[in-house]
Order: C-alpha cells, then structure tokens, then sequence
C-alpha cells in the first residue's frame, strides 16, 4: 500500500527542513520578491500561516509576488480570497515561499533535500497511490486562470493541482505505511513536535496553531475528545492504513464547540491522511486514507472527517 501525503509534507518535510536550515525572524521580503509589501515577512509567519498570503494560486511558473501584484478574481471561489498578516488563514502558499527558501539558501532541489531528512518519496512514485478525483483546486484553476490548463494527470503525481504543476514545499511525498512508521521514528526523535507545538497564531475561529502543527481542541464530536480518552499511559507511534471504500455513518455533530485544547496536536491531509502527535512524550497516531468514495466519488469534508473519525475511534477503542 502506497499513499499521496499531501499536505502532510508540510509537518514532516518543510517544516524540518525550515526549522534545521532558516532563521525564523529574518525578514524574507526583498530575498521572495514582496517589495511593495508592507509588513515583515518571515518563517515563523509561514509556518504559523500568520503571513497574510491568501488561501491558493494556481502555479503556472509565474513568481508568487507577480501573481499577487496583479490581483486574481477574489471571491469567485473559497480559494481565492485574501488574508490579513498575523491572523491564521491556511495557505499552501506559504509553504511555496519555504520550499523557495529552501532552494535558494542551500542551492539544491526541495525533492532532494526532503527525502534526505524525512525518508519518504518525493514524486515521481514507482508506486502509484489511490487515484483521488479532482477538487476545488482544480474548479479554482479554472476561476482565476481559464485560459491556462491544469497540468497533465499522472497517477505517480500528487493529486494537488499545485503539486503536479511543480509547487514545492506543501506537497509532492508520499509513503508506505513502513516508511511512515520510520519517517516519524526519526521526527519524533530529533525532536521537531517540540519545536512545532508553540502557539503563535490564531484564526478567526479561535484554532490554534503553532509551527506547521494545530493544536487539537477537546469537545463533542472533535478529534480531541477521542485522543484524551488515550490517557497518559498511552505511548509509542502507531500508523494505521484503510485501504476501505465504505463510508462511515456521519455523526449528528460532527464538530462541535471548543472545550479547551489538549495535550495533542495535528495534521490533515488533503488526500486523506491525519497526524496527531503528543510532544511531551512523543506519542503519535498516523492515520493513512484515501478520499475516494465507493462511487470513485471525492469525499467531501464531513466525509473524510468521519472516515477518519471512524479510523480513530477504532483505534481508541482497541486500546481500552
């Protein structure tokens, strides 16, 4: 079995390579192009997704800081909005502008330099993962750039628009569940959910996030709740695959209210997979999905939650 991480990249490759090789307070502007750009720019902003750069952009080999300068049609999709500098709005951009980073401090392809510090794929795959239909990126593409074609498909390419089409940074990895269980081995043990789990940035709702990782809340319905019932006992890395179509029944509330954060933190990505981590201690869960429907349909959020609720509390439950 062989899964598309997506944006799980983001924690387990971009995120350690920033913290090992940049300086999170320098400001980044004039080294990115953001010379018109008012406040700072920096790594602590674009791991926290507190830098002010909106949602998504289709990658067409256009710099960032052009595209922007010339505006996109804003609020024509959920994508193409814009953000406010210190107030959380989550954005692969910010991750294209690390992976950039990375390039341009050490002279060397991000593929290269992330599969040497995590142990998982970069694509091109031997292996393709479970084919995931196009999604709102994709419908996005066609909003803000109609005359310019998504990318070509490939199934040993990420499923993100973004990634086939080159981004670099917040995708673009994939794994075995035995490469995950030794990519988070070595992660956990360098220390990073430590160096991630500080809370820098908030987002309109109240989330929580620190560097690269989220911190998970507790209350009916949410991830947190099931994590606490795991107890202080609980220990080791624990990877889970579901190579299952079948759909879980959606729960009543499938996301509650906040209660107040947990000891946990997270990660969710866009094709299917979640991560929790428990720094103090290093206790992690890794759950390995897909979004594809029994239909061959994509799963749309309420969806891919409850699989991987489904996947969790199964898991809880074992433990009990």
């Amino acid at each position: 079995m062989f899964f598309d991480l997506a944006s799980l990249t983001k924690p387990l490759v971009t995120a350690r390579l920033a913290l090992d090789l940049l300086d999170l307070d320098s400001d980044r502007r004039a080294q990115l192009g953001f010379l018109d750009r008012r406040e700072p720019l920096t790594v602590r902003q674009l791991l926290s997704h507190s830098s002010g750069l909106p949602p998504w952009l289709p990658f067409t080999g256009q710099s960032l800081s052009d595209q922007l300068a010339q505006g996109f049609p804003e609020g024509v999709h959920i994508l193409l909005r814009k953000a406010v500098p210190g107030v959380v709005t989550y954005s692969d951009l910010n991750f294209r502008m690390l992976g950039e980073l990375l390039e341009l401090e050490t002279g060397r392809p991000f593929a290269q330099l992330g599969a040497e510090a995590s142990g998982l794929a970069p694509a091109p795959w031997r292996e393709a993962p479970v084919f995931v239909p196009d999604g709102p990126d994709a419908e996005a593409w066609r909003a803000a750039r109609p005359e310019v074609p998504l990318p070509p498909r490939s199934p040993f390419l990420p499923h993100d628009a973004n990634a086939r089409a080159g981004m670099r940074g917040h995708a673009g990895f994939g794994a075995s569940p035995e490469q995950m269980r030794a990519s988070l081995t070595a992660w956990i043990g360098q220390g990073f959910p430590r160096r991630m789990a500080i809370e820098t940035a908030r987002s309109t709702d109240g989330a929580a996030w620190g560097l690269s990782l989220q911190r998970s809340m507790d209350g009916h319905g949410r991830f947190g709740q099931l994590l606490s019932r795991l107890g202080r006992s609980f220990t080791g890395i624990h990877v889970l695959a579901d190579m299952d179509d079948a759909l879980p029944v959606l729960p009543e509330d499938p996301e509650g209210p906040a209660e107040g954060s947990t000891a946990w933190w997270m990660h969710f990505g866009y094709t299917g997979p979640a991560l929790f981590v428990r720094p103090e201690d290093g206790a992690c869960i890794c759950l390995l999905a897909h979004r594809r429907g029994p239909e061959g349909e994509l799963l749309d959020p309420l969806r891919i939650n409850a699989r991987r609720m489904a996947m969790l509390r199964r898991f809880v439950e074992s433990q009990s």
